[in-house]
């Protein structure tokens, strides 16, 4: 089944979130540390990410880019707005935002080489080890994002699907489509891009600033058209 890991993944999302609710009830001076501990280690994270980078020139021309698109789109808006919506239905009282823990969960689950990987070795290979070892780690976070960020968690689990789903689904044309050269040097600039982006969520988390991550996210879309216009030129 080319899905069952993409499905597996989303699947732990969801037990993690809710063993995440289990410890909700942690005193809110602890809860305030263990954030901006969450915040300081994942800005570690973003930053490994973004010094993979190869080419930092695609880096910053996609995120410039992306954030004129992002801020034009009004993503951090709609996303917000979706998220009230989503809590005036579920009635989440005492919680913190929804969006705020849909976003930063989705971001920091569909962001890297990992889930592009492996949804590729699901729909290539039939092999869904690699998504496997990823929803386990998936799991584990949010299990401690739910803890500070509640239930929005677990929200993230549907683009995590789609994401991976959909490239497993499509993964034997890409594999034709892409020469590898390019298809390496997307994901190597997409996961250094994203590690920017979570970089910043670390810092929105731990109080030191905040950034409207979302509208940063079209950034990804600017780094696969640039690669493959890297691409046609080499072909010419």
């Amino acid at each position: 089944m080319i899905l069952l890991g993409a499905i597996a993944n989303g699947v732990a999302i969801i037990v993690g979130t809710l063993a995440g609710k289990l410890i909700r009830g942690i005193p809110e001076s602890m809860k305030n540390t263990v954030m901006h501990g969450i915040g300081l280690a994942v800005t570690v994270l973003g930053l490994q990410m973004a010094l993979k980078s190869e080419n930092i020139l695609i880096v910053i021309v996609s995120l410039v880019v992306g954030a004129v698109l992002g801020e034009w789109w009004a993503l951090e808006n709609r996303l917000t707005k979706a998220g009230d919506w989503l809590e005036s239905k579920i009635g989440t009282k005492g919680e913190s935002s929804i969006s705020v823990g849909f976003v930063t969960a989705t971001l920091i689950f569909v962001i890297g080489a990992m889930g592009i990987i492996g949804a590729m070795d699901s729909g290539i290979r039939g092999n869904h080890d690699v998504l496997y070892t990823k929803a386990i780690i998936d799991g584990f976070i949010s299990l401690i994002l739910t803890s500070t960020l509640g239930v929005g968690v677990l929200f993230s689990a549907v683009p995590v699907i789609l994401y991976e789903g959909l490239i497993a689904l499509f993964s034997k044309q890409i594999d034709q489509l892409v020469p590898e050269i390019y298809m390496n040097a997307f994901i190597t600039e997409m996961t250094a891009i994203g590690g920017v982006m979570i970089f910043a969520i670390g810092l929105n988390l731990a109080d030191i600033t905040k950034i409207k991550v979302a509208n940063l996210l079209p950034g990804i879309l600017v780094t696969a058209v640039l690669i493959a216009g890297m691409a046609l030129v080499g072909s010419m």
